[in-house]
């Protein structure tokens, strides 16, 4: 007698065929990250901080001197930042000597209940707060107790079971640093969904002292911040807007000047502030080549790998002994990625990181008229590069873009996405999408208006008289 009838060992086999896949199908599904939507925050006309309103605060400055005032001018000629960007409500106020618990406290509740009710409002049909089950807030500068993760939490009444993190100290590169942090989750948790918030507090860390280094971040940073809804179930995968391919991180901070090339600190005189260093651009280079030896081989098809290997061998050998190797050698990235979503941290790192990837301006001009629009809006910057490319209907099905994140400590954090539909959503940029790239080409009016500056022959800057002689001009 047969122990197991013909059918029976069929049956078994169906089952366990049946389970193995479903397995593998499970596990699949976890690595999945598709983002379903994002919001960008847009501050209110009151708050821009065009030429007239930055002479304002400059001139509130009773530290400054001559030379102060010319490296000032010197620097937001050369910042590409335009005349629309956002500042702080106690700066804008002229309260930056002083600012408060509430003023940090109201620019970031502010800047994340802005964009959380947006991305709720557009989400409606299939999302809810009460739907969010891993919720990361990151906010470089300001900790508070109870943290910006309960904030959000009490406001929007979510579930007691919510996974949150909130991440401070992390820079500019936070928010890829989260995205990471959500796709590792993501490969424990079934069916999930998750917000990835990102801001900075700018108005409690206004530098008033004359430190260069430390006057940069007042130059370049602005008010901004985005929200991001995530998740990995795959019945949302025909409405989601992208999906995650892969994500690489750097961390140089073994070297002791990328270490200290961002920090935040006291000048000598005990104004706190957020100091620059020169050595800022060779930390980026280091940390950002690093990364890319690791990412590139994951996006870039096998056919370019091998044609870089083989031209790059035959250089060397034919480079003299002592001599260095063209900087012209590289990856051709067009091959695997159509779009750069480079961290918009300042007209120098654009063209920098630009050249040495040997991008086009086509591919850095997202970058560039987000810093010219928006000004450096740290972690969330990325999101405005990416509103520019979907505003301006580049992205395609099946594209691929390459976002690239920098942060203090040094970091390197760079995510690839792959679009999943065509995308045309205006989003943040519906205002002034119609007048760029052409509004960020109009001459710089720092240069225009306080040019006179400059003149060898000036001993001393009198701001108020020279305001009455402008308004007389007027």
């Amino acid at each position: 007698m047969e122990l197991f009838s013909l059918p029976s060992i069929f049956l078994v086999s169906v089952l366990f065929i049946f389970y193995i896949s479903k397995f593998v199908l499970n596990k699949r599904n976890q690595r999945n990250c598709f983002m379903l939507h994002y919001e960008c925050y847009k501050g209110k006309d009151e708050r821009k901080l065009d030429t007239e309103a930055c002479a304002k605060v400059v001139q509130r400055n009773k530290n400054l001197g001559l030379e102060e005032y010319r490296f000032l001018l010197r620097t937001m000629v050369s910042s590409g930042i335009g005349e629309e960007t956002y500042g702080p409500r106690n700066v804008l106020e002229g309260r930056e000597v002083s600012p408060t618990l509430l003023d940090a406290h109201f620019e970031t509740d502010e800047i994340m209940f802005d964009t959380l009710d947006k991305l709720f409002h557009k989400t409606k049909g299939f999302v809810s707060p009460s739907d969010i089950d891993i919720l990361v807030v990151n906010v470089s500068l300001f900790a508070p107790s109870p943290s910006l993760t309960s904030r959000v939490i009490n406001r929007y009444k979510m579930r007691e079971d919510i996974k949150s993190y909130n991440l401070s100290g992390l820079g500019c590169g936070a928010s890829v640093i989260s995205i990471d942090i959500v796709q590792r989750i993501f490969e424990t948790r079934e069916n999930s969904f998750a917000l990835v918030v990102s801001t900075e507090t700018m108005g409690s860390h206004w530098y008033c002292g004359k430190d260069r280094s430390m006057m940069l971040s007042n130059c370049l940073f602005r008010l901004g911040g985005s929200s991001v809804l995530l998740t990995n179930a795959p019945r949302f995968k025909n409405q989601a807007l992208m999906k995650l391919v892969t994500v690489v991180r750097v961390h140089v901070g073994s070297d002791d000047e990328a270490y200290s090339c961002c920090m935040q600190m006291e000048d000598k005189d005990g104004h706190p502030g957020f100091l620059l260093t020169k050595y800022l651009k060779k930390a980026a280079a280091k940390a950002q080549t690093l990364n890319l030896k690791v990412l590139l081989p994951r996006v870039l098809p096998l056919k370019e790998l091998i044609r870089y290997a083989i031209v790059r061998a035959f250089r060397q050998r034919t480079t003299a002994k002592g001599e260095s190797t063209s900087s012209e050698i590289g990856l051709d990235l067009k091959t695997g990625l159509q779009h750069f979503c480079i961290h918009p941290g300042g007209r120098a790192i654009i063209e920098g990181v630009g050249k040495s990837l040997g991008l086009t301006e086509f591919d850095t001009e997202p970058s560039r008229m987000a810093l010219h629009r928006f000004g450096n809006t740290s972690s969330s910057g990325l999101w405005y590069v990416l509103g520019y490319m979907e505003a301006k209907k580049r992205l395609k099905k099946g594209d691929k873009i390459l976002m690239m994140g920098m942060g203090a400590g040094f970091e390197s954090n760079n995510c690839v996405w792959k679009v999943l539909k065509n995308l045309d959503d205006k989003n943040v940029w519906e205002d002034s999408i119609d007048r760029y790239p052409e509004t960020s080409k109009i001459p710089n009016l720092f240069l225009e208006m306080y040019g006179w500056i400059n003149d060898d022959t000036m001993s001393f800057v009198e701001f108020e008289s020279f305001q009455v002689s402008i308004k007389r001009e007027k």
